[in-house]
């Protein structure tokens, strides 16, 4: 059964603003069109609870027995799915979403607002409808998230490439006497938010700022860098997938620990065979205690099993 959405809208030059969204799950997905208009924007804080939307038209169902529908926003919304359609992002769209952990966005979306994840406590993923060479808005939307944060691209849905951007601080210092400000920046994060060129992710580059990160960055980091990339080798040279492979073997522990932490079956068998004995054999008692038989088969099995092939009978054709 689809979710009920309902939107609160109003005419933009382009299609349709969307005000508010409002429904019965905490993972909307905002519809294509709107009255015959295409959704190209996602109106001032949309889906933030600080403020509430002034006008609009309200379309869409009303609920079960006319019952009306939930208000979309603040500590309910947990992951949002906006249509391709969208192309601007408007000031505060989802401020104080402290529970948001995921936004799918198509490739258009170019035009961005301020303050649109403040104090997105959960947001871990950026996921893009576009191929991992087509040009898309990403660049804009991992400068407006500062912390920790994944971008998968997945066109069509199914992941093809995933890049992990580490935290990054910019701040001001006044120089108080001569009023000067001092402009600084902390955290490889922000040099791997630069990689882009003509708006599509330079995969190169990307790899080659991990030579530069590796003396900075807590291995915690590194690792869902290593481990993005070579479960999703997009334009994987072999010298960045050995520096990867490499890193990973010196940091098991810390790579095991995340894939155990997440219940990741993929990343557990890429390290299986990587990890040392003491490595596999601690991540493997992990898994016990926390119920996880099928991981510690697998880091006990000590390589990443041969998936069983389909048998054919010819006598039957």
């Amino acid at each position: 059964m689809q979710p009920c959405i309902s939107v609160l809208w109003t005419p933009a030059a382009t299609g349709a603003r969307v005000l508010r969204v409002f429904g019965d799950t905490p993972c909307p997905a905002v519809p294509a069109a709107v009255a015959g208009r295409p959704v190209t924007e996602i109106g001032p804080y949309c889906f933030s609870a600080r403020r509430e939307p002034e006008g609009g038209t309200l379309w869409g169902p009303e609920g079960t027995d006319g019952a009306p529908l939930h208000p979309l926003c603040g500590d309910f919304v947990q992951e949002v799915t906006l249509p391709q359609s969208v192309r601007a992002l408007h000031n505060g769209a989802f401020y104080n979403c402290r529970r948001l952990r995921r936004v799918t966005a198509g490739p258009d979306l170019r035009e961005l607002g301020s303050d649109l994840f403040t104090n997105c406590r959960s947001l871990a993923v950026f996921c893009l409808l576009a191929a991992p060479d087509e040009p898309t808005g990403l660049k804009k939307l991992l400068t407006a998230a500062a912390g920790d944060i994944a971008a998968e691209f997945a066109p069509g849905g199914r992941v093809q490439a995933r890049m992990f951007c580490p935290e990054y601080q910019e701040t001001l210092h006044e120089n108080t006497p001569a009023h000067i400000f001092n402009h600084s920046i902390e955290g490889v994060g922000y040099r791997y938010r630069q990689c882009f060129a003509g708006g599509a992710v330079d995969w190169a580059e990307y790899d080659a700022a991990f030579l530069r990160a590796d003396a900075t960055e807590p291995p915690a980091a590194l690792c869902r860098v290593a481990l993005g990339r070579l479960l999703f080798p997009f334009a994987l040279g072999p010298a960045a997938r050995a520096q990867y492979e490499d890193y990973l073997r010196s940091h098991a522990d810390a790579a095991l620990a995340l894939a155990v932490q997440a219940r990741a079956e993929a990343a557990v068998r890429l390290l299986a065979p990587l990890a040392p004995d003491g490595c596999r054999q601690a991540a493997a008692l992990q898994c016990g205690r926390t119920g996880w038989s099928e991981g510690a088969a697998l880091l006990l099995a000590g390589r990443a099993p041969t998936p069983r092939r389909k048998t054919y009978d010819f006598d039957d054709l």
